[in-house]
């Protein structure tokens, strides 16, 4: 039986590196979860804005977040207001609890421009799911995205949902796949997100892999 991997997770070292690049041997579990916080309260912070990833860089005394969103404009602000109260944000969000005597480290926040959004999967993943989300028709939305991406210059696209598709009684599958995305070639920059739909009817799954230019 074929095993199933991240392609992400299987070019590590080779074409993609950690999100996450620290390492804490005593506070490992507080500063792994930490990040969960940061990334979560960024995505629903930033949601108009289209996160695509967040990467995390740690030192002794300082934190470095970056942030790759669609529209750095609605992040930035006005002469840097919006980025300024971000900071703030975060800020609050690392505040030491009362009495266990540490204080929050040295915060620098750089946000990155996604140039092309049609290219990057999580950000494509999250059109479908919204597409999905306001019923519209599901082979509309797998033909419409799978045709933005190859034209924006993809070698190929992998769309799946699996769940209540349509609000049918029973699961299933649905599958649209253009130009090539070879999983197991290690030197193809194969870019995957899997991200949940929440539909009346229950959640639907999408899942994207892009075969990068």
């Amino acid at each position: 039986m074929g095993q199933k991997v991240n392609p992400k997770l299987l070019r590590l070292g080779s074409l993609y590196t950690w999100d996450s690049r620290w390492f804490d041997e005593k506070r490992y579990k507080d500063l792994l979860l930490e990040d969960v916080m940061l990334r979560k309260a960024l995505s629903e912070k930033l949601q108009r804005a289209g996160v695509a990833r967040t990467e995390i860089e740690r030192s002794i005394n300082s934190l470095k977040v970056i942030v790759y969103v669609m529209r750095p404009g609605i992040v930035i602000g006005r002469a840097g207001a919006g980025l300024e109260e971000l900071k703030k944000y975060l800020l609050s969000i690392l505040s030491p609890q009362k009495g266990n005597g540490k204080h929050a480290p040295k915060l620098d926040i750089r946000i990155e421009h996604v140039k092309e959004p049609n290219l990057d999967a999580h950000l494509v993943a999250k059109n479908i799911a919204d597409q999905l989300a306001r019923r519209l028709p599901h082979k509309r939305i797998l033909a419409g995205t799978a045709d933005k991406v190859m034209s924006s210059g993809a070698k190929g696209v992998r769309i799946v949902l699996s769940g209540r598709i349509a609000g049918s009684e029973i699961g299933r599958r649905e599958k649209i796949q253009t130009g090539t995305v070879p999983l197991s070639t290690i030197r193809e920059k194969i870019q995957f997100a899997s991200v949940p739909s929440l539909t009346k009817k229950g959640y639907i799954g999408v899942k994207v892999w892009i075969n990068q230019p």
